[in-house]
């Protein structure tokens, strides 16, 4: 990927634990790389194909100054979200906040925190069928879209299918949504349970009824499993349901367990049940 490099952006700013720091104030020296892809603003010499750096520079500095922090952690995360919200050409970043001053009785250069961050390609599923099915749906969608950190990239049709298990409840509506997110895989999973939540869902019965259901399929190419969650979504490969819609917005996603597209996934189960 491409790079807009800043170095050494100096900003007087109050940051620091001690009360001091925080009126006295002291040089910060930040060091940023932007990964974009710079090719169309080459091609065409137009700066609306790239990211201003003197504008980012400026952002950055008002974000220094904006807020006090104890913290130059708290202080290079909430600057790389802003950024990142900011700046939609910006693919993912890395951040470094150097602290020459900082009070250490020892001879020392700097300190510094570094960090990288950037937007998650993620696939989500979503069902419902109790109610009005389609509202719970799009309300839960619209309601992931208003946070900053979230961006509904394209979303499936919705079909209409059976019940998954074997509890007696009427058909589900399903569909599939790609996203681009700032929240790591924890914070989606908890953002997704308040939405169903606020969605009167309730966990009463495994596979039973639900007002809305929203799952994690994929996020990046990770492999990944806690208490909580695993990811890929276990058994999705067995799940019309699933790979119907998501063939509709990412036929060729390969599954990064199975090494299959979700198109030769939806064939193979499609032949399988029929």
């Amino acid at each position: 990927m491409d790079q807009i490099k800043i170095d050494n952006l100096k900003i007087f700013a109050h940051h620091g634990v001690f009360d001091f720091e925080k009126e006295k104030g002291q040089n910060f020296y930040i060091n940023a790389i932007l990964y974009i892809n710079l090719h169309k603003a080459g091609c065409s010499d137009d700066l609306n194909e790239s990211t201003n750096y003197g504008e980012v520079c400026q952002f950055i500095t008002d974000s220094m100054q904006r807020k006090t922090y104890n913290l130059i952690e708290a202080a290079a995360e909430n600057m790389a979200k802003d950024l990142l919200i900011q700046f939609p050409k910006i693919v993912s970043l890395e951040l470094e906040i150097r602290k020459p001053q900082a009070p250490i009785p020892l001879s020392f250069d700097s300190v510094s925190v570094k960090i990288s961050r950037g937007w998650h390609d993620v696939y989500l599923s979503f069902g419902s069928n109790m109610g009005d099915k389609e509202r719970y749906i799009r309300n839960g969608l619209e309601e992931l879209n208003q946070r900053d950190d979230c961006r509904i990239i394209k979303v499936s049709s919705l079909i209409t299918t059976k019940p998954y298990g074997e509890v007696e409840q009427d058909d589900f509506l399903n569909g599939a949504c790609h996203i681009k997110t700032l929240l790591t895989k924890g914070e989606l999973f908890h953002a997704l349970q308040q939405i169903e939540k606020n969605a009167n869902r309730e966990r009463k019965v495994h596979w039973g009824p639900r007002t809305l259901d929203m799952d994690i399929l994929f996020y990046d190419k990770e492999i990944y499993e806690d208490d909580q969650l695993i990811i890929p979504h276990v058994d999705l490969q067995n799940r019309l349901f699933v790979l119907e819609p998501m063939c509709q917005i990412a036929p060729n996603f390969i599954h990064p367990i199975f090494g299959k597209t979700i198109r030769i996934m939806y064939e193979e189960l499609k032949n399988k049940t029929y």
